[in-house]
């Protein structure tokens, strides 16, 4: 006696689930394991042959009330095993049509010589910080799928006629029949004779074959936003590839690549830079150049700036792509530290530095006494 078959766990429902809770569980697990989409995997084939047989038990009412009452033995044919010929699969064709065009135990399906759109192209572009600050028009240039211009499309000599595809009959397509024991599966192909197109030139075109399309190099001016940051896109409508039996023209979708730049970082709308100072600048204070994207301009360092300090330029950033306002930049300040000192410069140094060993000593004297005061006050 073979062993019960646990059909709602196949499926992965609770036993009271509806009709269409079950629908929709199988639908997922059918398209996740089909086999179209998992050539050559034994594996995916049983196990499509699984949740089939549990989806043709219990999507019927009658068949699933006799699985309640004696489980999967109620089908079994001779003492044990799933007998095909006790459903109807009629459901699961109506299932499939919607996901690969008619392909289980159905004969509908899509036909090859209508109008089908041209494929999206993608073209990646890369521009300086200063570009992407301001925007820039640039050329590019890219191969494209054009309808034919000799033969608008048709792929025959101007002037002949079109005669029915016999390999298709017209069709468009060749439909490759294969029968199991779950009914049939019907695996569609475009013709390889006409394309798809369902008709043969009498006479091809010389330009192109007799495809109706041929390969050209396309070069256009291309408008780049102020404001636009790496990996956005741009999308230009209708200079994709060429579509088949008269679709429509794909789109083309240019991905911006901002290059780095020497000096600035950018952060969102923000720019940053450092900017080097003296030591005797930040100490005493003093007006200082600044390069920014619209050019040069000065800021003021106050007696005292310390290294790290951070001043904001306001509104001379980068624009909002969608025009709301600019962004900022920061100057982060840094101070250097001199180095290969002539001996004047070392002797006035150490003359400043020792002016400053008595605030030091004053410093260091506070913290020894507060030490002294906190171990005293650990010790009782």
């Amino acid at each position: 006696m073979s062993e019960s078959k646990d059909y709602y766990s196949t499926l992965g429902v609770e036993k009271n689930a509806n009709a269409d809770e079950i629908k929709k569980a199988y639908r997922k697990l059918a398209m996740q394991y089909h086999p179209d989409r998992n050539p050559d995997n034994k594996e995916a084939e049983q196990k499509f042959k699984t949740i089939s047989e549990a989806y043709a038990v219990l999507s019927d009412p009658e068949k699933r009330q006799k699985y309640d009452t004696y489980g999967s033995a109620a089908f079994d044919g001779n003492g044990g095993g799933f007998n095909a010929g006790d459903f109807d699969f009629g459901d699961l064709g109506d299932i499939f049509s919607n996901f690969f065009g008619g392909g289980f135990s159905s004969s509908r399906g899509r036909k090859r010589n209508s109008a089908r759109p041209g494929n999206d192209l993608r073209h990646n572009l890369t521009i300086t910080l200063e570009e992407a600050a301001v925007g820039v028009e640039k050329e590019i240039t890219y191969n494209r799928t054009e309808v034919c211009s000799t033969c608008n499309g048709t792929g025959g000599k101007p002037g002949t006629k079109e005669n029915t595809c016999t390999k298709c009959n017209g069709t468009g397509e060749i439909k490759e029949i294969a029968r199991s024991m779950f009914g049939q599966f019907v695996n569609i192909n475009t013709c390889s004779s006409c394309n798809g197109k369902g008709k043969v030139p009498e006479t091809k075109c010389n330009k192109c074959s007799g495809s109706g399309l041929h390969k050209v190099k396309v070069t256009k001016k291309v408008k780049i936003p102020a404001g636009i940051d790496s990996e956005q896109r741009l999308r230009i409508p209708g200079f994709g590839e060429a579509g088949e039996n008269g679709g429509g023209y794909g789109d083309l979708y240019i991905f911006v690549y901002v290059s780095q730049h020497d000096i600035f970082e950018r952060h969102d709308n923000d720019i940053v830079c450092e900017i080097p100072i003296s030591f005797a600048t930040a100490a005493l204070g003093g007006d200082i150049k600044v390069p920014t994207i619209d050019g040069e301009t000065k800021i003021k360092i106050p007696t005292g700036t310390q290294t790290g300090k951070i001043f904001r330029l306001k509104d001379m950033g980068i624009p909002n792509v969608r025009g709301y306002g600019k962004g900022d930049q920061l100057v982060k300040i840094v101070i250097e530290v001199p180095t290969n000192l002539s001996s004047k410069q070392k002797e006035i140094l150490k003359t400043f530095d020792e002016t400053l060993k008595e605030d030091n000593n004053s410093i260091m004297q506070k913290f020894s006494n507060n030490w002294s005061n906190f171990k005293e006050k650990i010790k009782k």
